[in-house]
């Protein structure tokens, strides 16, 4: 996963969640003059603009002020959409059920990318069915997962192989 340096995390968690949404996950990209810092938000009632210009005022204020990031980057945020990236064990479970495409670091019986449903968490062991193969992931193994929208799964998209 493309997650935030944990200082960033514990900086902008706090005035996203004190604002009252919820935040699904952080990613940093770095680079000297195009990083990108992109920040997923989510509620009960869903995400407008309004509340992506919102939570990105405050953010942006407060990074003004710590600079915690030498480099020039630019600040975007998000709702996490239809094919919402996952960050945490618990994203994994709270989608029991829903498909999933998940990228590896190293090759897992010869795939570096899988999709499946999600049957199971214990641990830190995800296990993903697609169709007759059954494949036990650890979190750590993961480079990047995402949510399959059902309307690409109909479609007979992003199938992992």
């Amino acid at each position: 996963m493309k997650r935030a340096p944990e200082h960033l995390v514990a900086m902008i968690e706090p005035i996203v969640e004190g604002l009252g949404y919820e935040c699904v996950g952080i990613e940093y990209h770095p680079h000297p003059r195009h990083g990108l810092l992109r920040i997923y938000i989510d509620s009960a009632n869903g995400i407008l603009v309004e509340d992506c210009s919102k939570v990105s005022h405050q953010i942006s204020g407060v990074l003004d002020v710590e600079d915690p990031i030498a480099d020039n980057y630019q600040l975007e945020v998000s709702s996490p959409g239809a094919d919402r990236p996952f960050f945490h064990i618990h994203q994994f479970e709270q989608f029991i059920g829903s498909t999933v495409l998940v990228n590896v670091y190293q090759s897992i019986a010869g795939r570096k990318k899988i999709t499946g449903i999600i049957e199971k968490v214990v641990d830190d062991i995800i296990t993903l069915r697609e169709a007759d193969q059954v494949f036990e992931v650890p979190f750590d193994a993961m480079s990047k997962a995402r949510l399959v929208p059902d309307y690409l799964i109909e479609k007979g998209g992003r199938n992992g192989k």
